[in-house]
């Protein structure tokens, strides 16, 4: 038998590098929206335990964190009809959903054998966070979220071994350095094909 190869053109050439990005991209628009969204109500939701708990006599502090739940409805809707949207639903994409997907998951469980008023949880959510924030930056090939990621264990350190005042700042910080700062970055290069350049 005669194996003939055939030489692609550059048209060619071109259209199959093409459909491999296609396979792996990853919509910003909906990454942008999800780590403004959840690191500016996280920031909140910690900041506001923090001063409750240091400032006032308030012993149920930890309540500001309902204010989640109406924030996973809001995000699993905006997700899902911007998915329902995209053109391609590529390897990528599907990568970070199901990544994030675990960690919510993940988050739900750990809130049942760990319930808020059993004390500061952020340590572990910081931990669990990490991960698909270290991930979706692998996965973008953007680099401040995966710096994020580095941060959240660097931090769940510092809340761990720095007491209670520490550990009780270290979400906020958290969110503005690991969520906000590369949410607003991914915001302003608008386009998955900037960020394959990072």
């Amino acid at each position: 038998m005669e194996n003939e190869e055939k030489l692609m053109t550059g048209e060619e050439s071109l259209e199959v590098i093409t459909r491999m990005i296609n396979k792996t991209r990853v919509s910003v628009t909906q990454t942008s929206f999800h780590l403004l969204f959840w690191g500016w109500l996280i920031f909140a939701c910690s900041l506001s335990e923090f001063l409750l708990w240091r400032y006032t006599d308030w012993t149920n502090a930890w309540y500001v964190w309902f204010f989640v739940i109406p924030g996973v409805f809001v995000s699993l809707i905006y997700g899902f009809t911007k998915g329902k949207k995209e053109q391609v639903f590529t390897y990528g994409t599907r990568i970070y959903v199901w990544t994030w997907m675990a960690f919510l998951f993940s988050s739900v469980v750990f809130f049942i054998v760990h319930p808020l008023e059993e004390g500061n949880a952020s340590k572990y959510i910081l931990l669990l966070a990490a991960m698909p924030l270290f991930i979706s930056g692998a996965v973008l090939r953007f680099r401040p979220l995966i710096w994020g990621g580095v941060s959240f264990w660097i931090l769940a350190l510092a809340a761990h071994f720095g007491g209670p005042v520490v550990s009780g700042l270290a979400m906020p910080v958290a969110m503005i350095i690991g969520y906000l700062v590369p949410g607003y970055l991914l915001r302003k290069r608008g386009s998955h094909d900037a960020v394959q350049g990072a």
